[in-house]
């Protein structure tokens, strides 16, 4: 009864925890995003879960994103750290279990025959055995067998100090696999960002030839006019600076789309099919599809960058509790049990058998204080990683918030702009006609050009800025079900504080 009793007692004491009670703090942003003039209004409703394929509708673009999820050298090197991470997990988690080790041995001894009778076993146990056979000169050659398995070095974990460590190196494996999602996420972002500098370098590619192919009509008819003695000199020269700074951007630009195709292959971590290009920013930017409003900002606790600060937080939790459950006594249990014999044929008989157990105590009486600094040390690591958990919520918010200020006003200046470049381009028609008419001077034509070349390029931009700022607010949203690193990987932290293990 006692031993049992006892038994009881040591089972009990080995899940207490002294690690304090997970407790995620309040979300530092106000529970709705920003509303006024600048934002969209946004009804107060549960975001469902976003996939990239609904955002990005495009069959080239998500080829394109396949292409990148599976050869990005980057998210390989993410899967690696996830790998490193989960072993690092397991091996912390065996040292909350018994080592079990095993050893077979045999060993002769020579000496003479008047002392040979009488042989000491090896560490497993004494043993004791006849002589063995006399050689020449009076020697006798004995040979020992031994066999024994035994628990070496198991801690019993009565304060918690193991269980501690393991579950905090359980929740470092689950803030790592959240940061490979986070790279995911960033990936997706990237491929779709440069998929559009494409289209836009090659929108004002084209604006820059169509540009260049007037200015050289202009150059021509400007040259004709002064051999003519019609024009003067200066017309001619205006014009050819035009022309110049056209083909000055043709060149420009075609650099321009080399460089993004060597973007996109990066990203892509192969060879790219030239066939998914896009032709033009109007025809890329409207296949970005904005993702839906009415967004409450609890949302932001599924970002990975988010969820990785949590996990990061409970792992520092952990780390508390291992520190305090180190100012208490360490109790180790050895134990083996052995087979010692002179003879292989009698190694297993029961007066071959042997066995020993031994337990330990070790306290530190004075370190000086180091104990309970550790325990400081731990608390303040753990307040540094509730204000890092803090500011990425921040952060967060700040990224959607930014996003959505730009969704509220980018298509009031989109049709602006547009309204823009189509009344320059009819002023550039009817100044062009003018001038050939004798009605009016090159400077009039020449400005009307210059406007025209210059609100076309701005369309293009803002063209691009509407269409990247949807790829933004989608990625600063980070709600994406289909980035997740494992089917079962990190969830946020629940109302009981428990997570889930690995792989299962």
């Amino acid at each position: 009864m006692k031993r049992a009793l006892t038994l009881l007692t040591t089972v009990a004491l080995a899940g207490c925890s002294m690690a304090p009670k997970d407790v995620r703090p309040a979300a530092p942003v106000p529970p709705s995003w920003p509303v006024g003039d600048s934002y969209l209004r946004t009804s107060e409703a549960t975001l469902p879960a976003l996939s990239w394929r609904e955002v990005f509708r495009d069959a080239r673009l998500q080829k394109l994103i396949e292409q990148a999820l599976a050869n990005n050298r980057d998210l390989r090197v993410a899967a690696a750290n996830i790998a490193a991470a989960r072993a690092q997990y397991r091996i912390q988690r065996a040292a909350q279990f018994p080592e079990v080790d095993a050893s077979v041995g045999i060993t002769e001894r020579r000496g003479n025959a008047t002392t040979a009778g009488n042989g000491l076993g090896n560490s497993g146990g004494t043993g004791t055995g006849s002589a063995g056979n006399t050689g020449a000169g009076g020697t006798a050659l004995r040979t020992n067998y031994s066999t024994q398995a035994g628990i070496t070095g198991f801690e019993l974990d009565l304060f918690g100090r193991l269980a501690s460590l393991t579950r905090a190196q359980q929740n470092s494996y689950f803030a790592t696999e959240a940061g490979a999602r986070a790279t995911r996420l960033t990936l997706v972002g990237d491929i779709a960002t440069a998929w559009l500098n494409y289209a836009s370098d090659a929108s004002l590619l084209a604006v820059a030839e169509q540009t260049a192919k007037s200015a050289e009509d202009s150059v021509r008819l400007t040259r004709a006019r002064l051999e003519g003695g019609i024009a003067p000199r200066t017309d001619l020269r205006q014009a050819e600076q035009t022309l110049a700074t056209a083909q000055n951007d043709v060149a420009r630009q075609t650099s321009a789309l080399a460089q993004d195709v060597n973007a996109l292959r990066l990203l892509a971590g192969s060879e790219i099919d030239p066939a998914l290009l896009p032709a033009s920013i109007e025809q890329a930017a409207p296949t970005i599809a904005a993702v839906p409003a009415g967004l409450d900002s609890s949302i932001l606790l599924r970002r990975p960058d988010v969820v990785q600060a949590e996990y990061q937080l409970r792992a520092a939790n952990a780390q508390i509790g291992a520190a305090r459950a180190a100012l208490f006594p360490r109790i180790s249990l050895t134990s083996v049990l052995g087979f010692a014999s002179t003879a292989l044929s009698s190694l297993f008989d029961g007066d071959a058998f042997n066995w020993q157990a031994g337990g330990t105590a070790s306290y530190a009486i004075f370190r000086g204080g180091a104990g309970r600094a550790n325990v400081q040390l731990s608390e303040a690591q753990q307040q540094a990683q509730v204000a890092n958990y803090e500011r990425a919520i921040q952060t967060a918010f700040r990224d959607v918030a930014n996003a959505l200020a730009v969704r509220g006003t980018i298509d009031a200046q989109l049709r602006a702009t547009q309204l823009q470049a189509d009344a320059a381009a009819d002023t550039y028609r009817l100044s062009e006609a003018r001038y050939r008419g004798g009605i009016d001077t090159f400077l009039q034509s020449l400005v009307s050009q210059r406007s025209l070349y210059a609100a076309q390029q701005q369309l293009v931009t803002v063209q691009l800025t509407a269409a990247t700022n949807r790829v933004n607010l989608y990625r600063a949203l980070g709600g994406d079900s289909q980035l997740e690193v494992t089917r079962q990987g990190p969830q946020p932290m629940d109302a009981s504080g428990t997570a889930p293990a690995p792989g299962s």
